[in-house]
């Protein structure tokens, strides 16, 4: 008879393990076990002794508990009571109690209170909708520094012309300073993840820029769906034009302005894309100063993306 493998077990931490607590790979768990690099994020970030300091996916507190060392509070957002319990356990009877707070659920569907800083390994299937959470957020922090998938990192900093620039990079690029700060391994965790791993900094423009983000990011939805098509030729696409068109009756309609009889939605955008010199512009090569002229443009015009 062949030989049964024996089934591999699953790679836990020391200290959870015992309590007989597996990490739920639906919660995107994977714990960083290094205490340089935790140390080395702290550092990074630019704690002060003043600060009220957010950590999302706290899982064993590691990071947790350094990071109380050097903050006048940490709010933990922990969205697995089992781990919540286990991050308790470790304040309970100690200075650090008064210091934590404990936020229990998941953090896109929670108000965040007010921080000054966020240093977190966060879950990394939340990344895109965690970041714009946080740069939405009012009021507004200093800067965050979090661990990325190493590719969902480098889209966050590419510039324009770079292979993996698009959407991301400039809707945050358009709200945030975002740099690169170091490489994280995967053997760094437990249990490991299948990718490799990047740190990055973030840190918001503060005023933010004059613009309507939800306009912005139609525009740029449009102009990136095809970003090595020329502006010219992804603007021509049937859906699009007839949600440009809709847009424009009810701005007119709004505005009491009248539509001419002869009106034609697709010439009116080549005419603008012409006159502001983009028509023949690609999503991939164009900074965030582009799209500020060419939404301005639009919406002087009285087209709108929202």
């Amino acid at each position: 008879m062949p030989k049964i493998k024996a089934e591999k077990k699953a790679r836990v931490h020391n200290e959870i393990a015992k309590q007989g607590i597996q990490f739920n790979k639906d919660f995107g768990q994977h714990i960083l076990k290094n205490p340089l690099i935790i140390t080395s994020m702290l550092d990074k970030s630019g704690l002060r002794p003043t600060d009220v300091a957010l950590e999302i996916g706290p899982g064993t507190g590691n990071m947790t508990m350094k990071m109380l060392d050097r903050v006048k509070k940490v709010i933990a957002c922990e969205i697995d009571t089992r781990l919540v319990a286990e991050l308790q356990k470790r304040v309970q009877g100690t200075p650090y109690q008064s210091k934590l707070q404990i936020i229990v659920g998941d953090v896109l569907k929670t108000e965040l209170p007010f921080f000054d800083i966020c240093v977190a390994n966060i879950p990394y299937q939340i990344s895109s909708p965690l970041v714009f959470k946080l740069l939405l957020h009012r009021p507004f922090f200093r800067c965050a520094v979090l661990m990325f998938q190493q590719e969902f990192a480098q889209r966050l900093v590419a510039k324009p012309g770079d292979k993996l620039y698009c959407r991301l990079s400039i809707n945050t690029q358009l709200l945030a300073r975002v740099d690169m700060l170091m490489k994280v391994g995967k053997n760094n965790f437990r249990p490991p993840p299948k990718v490799e791993s990047s740190v990055v900094r973030i840190e918001p423009r503060n005023p933010p820029p004059p613009i309507n983000f939800v306009e912005w990011d139609g525009l740029t939805r449009i102009a990136f769906v095809r970003k090595n098509k020329t502006l010219s030729a992804a603007f021509k696409h049937s859906t699009t034009m007839a949600a440009l068109e809709k847009n424009y009756k009810v701005h007119c309609s709004l505005h009491n302005k009248e539509i001419p009889e002869d009106f034609d939605i697709k010439q009116k955008v080549q005419e603008i894309l012409t006159t502001v010199g983009l028509d023949q512009m690609r999503a991939r090569t164009m900074d965030c100063d582009d799209f500020m002229k060419l939404l301005h443009a639009f919406n002087s015009e009285g087209i709108h993306f929202a």
